[in-house]
């Protein structure tokens, strides 16, 4: 089963959010966990879901950062300033990166640029929604194994997507955190974000699939249960597979990544659905990706 709409999932996991971009609650006994950091837009969504859904807010003690891009750490700092007792939890690589001036400053600007996009200026003045950095209080390795409440939280290395990317696996509830490592769902298909080394991806895929998996949630267009969740992996390492030979392919003709990026940019938008990613955010993941195949 595929669930985009906000709420229950399974009984311990709630999906908050809008279709495009989701985040979390993991309902431990007597403690909660938020992962996912959201695109900067959804904080009104969030705090009316908050509202609608009955979360003991004070329970909620770790706010998880699965990687550092601008949709991804987008409501963390107003969650942290609502939830001071929480501690921001990512990878070592995740809170440099959150931590450097010319990082914070390329946040802040695609921040304003969604706001300005979805014409939500004037709450996020209200709500003070600007981007400084965000200071991660505590960092995790592969193979930690953190805690929530009755429920355990492993944390997995997945780098290739981004350099900071890590999943979190809760084995209580064969449940797989991925966000964007796994790839993006893509209507029918999963679009590939080897965004920053096409192989550590690859082997990301593996390493992930290697765990057993009956609940699959992503940070852009829902949750999956089921063979649905099964099978994600296994579709996006087929997925991945082909995009490589496409990419390869069309470097190996054009030998210029600019023109090979613009070819299969818009290949991609003539098949991508209404409510996908912005033209611009698959060329640029689609020039990152050439990028690293004209080096090999």
């Amino acid at each position: 089963m595929v669930i985009t709409k906000p709420g229950k999932v399974i009984d311990r996991i709630l999906l908050l959010g809008v279709k495009e971009s989701s985040v979390y609650i993991l309902k431990g006994e007597n403690e909660y966990a938020f992962l996912g950091g959201g695109m900067v837009y959804i904080v009104p969504e969030i705090v009316e879901q908050l509202k609608e859904f009955k979360i003991e807010e004070e329970k909620i003690k770790r706010i998880i950062i699965l990687h550092s891009h601008f949709d991804h750490c987008g409501v963390v700092p107003f969650l942290k300033k609502r939830w001071p007792w929480a501690r921001v939890t990512a990878s070592q690589r995740a809170k440099e990166l959150l931590a450097a001036p010319n990082v914070i400053e390329t946040i802040e600007f695609m921040n304003q640029i969604l706001l300005k996009e979805k014409g939500r200026e004037i709450q996020a003045k209200y709500l003070g929604l600007e981007f400084s950095g965000i200071n991660v209080e505590e960092v995790v390795k592969n193979d930690d194994i953190i805690s929530c409440g009755d429920l355990s939280i492993k944390i997995i290395e997945v780098p290739g997507h981004s350099s900071c990317s890590i999943a979190a696996y809760i084995p209580e509830e064969k449940a797989m955190f991925a966000s964007d490592a796994g790839g993006i769902p893509f209507g029918d298909q999963i679009f590939t974000c080897a965004n920053s080394n096409f192989d550590k991806y690859q082997e990301s895929l593996v390493k992930m699939d290697s765990y057993e998996i009956d609940v699959y949630l992503a940070e852009h267009y829902g949750a999956r249960t089921g063979k649905d969740a099964s099978s994600f992996l296994k579709r996006s390492m087929d997925f991945a597979k082909e995009a490589r030979a496409i990419l390869e392919a069309s470097y190996a003709r054009t030998k210029d990544v600019n023109k090979s990026t613009e070819e299969i940019t818009e290949m991609l938008m003539e098949n991508a659905p209404d409510d996908f990613l912005h033209k611009d955010i698959i060329a640029l993941v689609t020039g990152q990706m050439l990028k690293y195949i004209s080096k090999q």
